[in-house]
């Protein structure tokens, strides 16, 4: 069973969010989506200071398995970047809450008001 902490926000497409205060916004994927990925070997991620679109591709995940596409789950702009994931892929099986985050967003507080909360997000990933 996937680990779903309680203090994040979650999209409908596996990616999590942590409000850090001040418009900054910590994305990652889940769990869940990692263990559907597979063993993850490498993360392209969108330059700083990209406008990024909630719903829309904004960089690709790929696995032993297949590709994926990362989609953004607030719009807004990317602030940091977790440079360590080109190096070492392998965080986001072994840590997807921790230090496999993969972007800061710079968003607009009302963007998280459509990401569910945990039991929301754990009633989803049940159901599919």
């Amino acid at each position: 069973m996937s680990t779903i902490p309680e203090h994040l926000r979650y999209s409908t497409t596996h990616e999590w969010v942590e409000d850090l205060g001040s418009g900054r916004y910590r994305v990652g994927i889940t769990d869940h989506a990692q263990e559907l990925l597979g063993d993850l070997v490498y993360v392209e991620l969108p330059e700083l200071g990209r406008g990024v679109q909630s719903g829309v591709t904004c960089g690709v995940l790929e696995s032993v398995k297949a590709a994926s596409d990362l989609i953004a789950p607030l719009t807004g702009v990317v602030a940091e970047r977790n440079e360590a994931l080109g190096e070492h892929p392998e965080w986001l099986n072994e840590d997807p809450y921790g230090r496999a985050w993969l972007l800061v967003l710079e968003a607009a507080p009302a963007a998280t008001a459509e990401l569910l909360d945990a039991a929301a997000y754990g009633r989803l990933i049940e159901g599919q």
